[in-house]
């Protein structure tokens, strides 16, 4: 039974992750920042669509970080630093099919916080 209710959670993730990409797309002045958590750990990133490239990104499980709110804060604000290193001041944000609450919308928090602008 436990099987088919992360069948149903992850086909019902794609589906809001297609809805949110069909809309937003990143360039070199404009990337999109994807962010992507697990259980444990708490990963960001800022693609450039148009060549299909990493701009910058920030690896929490690098950091030493779990997956909470602190930490997803910590993870925001290294993501902000790399982004400034790049001249990035403005960004797409991309929830990648995850509900706007808990460690993303903390994530987004930091980001903005630390001057880049969603």
């Amino acid at each position: 039974m436990l099987k088919s209710i992360q069948k149903r959670k992850n086909r019902v993730r794609a589906k809001r992750k297609a809805r949110v990409r069909g809309k937003i797309s990143g360039t070199v002045t404009l990337p999109r920042v994807s962010v992507f958590k697990s259980n444990k750990h708490f990963y960001a990133q800022a693609i450039d669509d148009v060549t299909g490239t990493t701009l910058a990104h920030a690896d929490g499980r690098v950091m030493g970080l779990k997956a909470t709110k602190e930490d997803a804060k910590k993870v925001g604000v290294a993501m902000a630093e790399a982004l400034k290193a790049k001249n990035i001041e403005a960004v797409v944000f991309d929830r990648n099919g995850y509900l706007y609450h808990g460690v993303v919308a903390s994530f987004a928090d930091a980001l903005r916080d630390a001057g880049i602008k969603l």
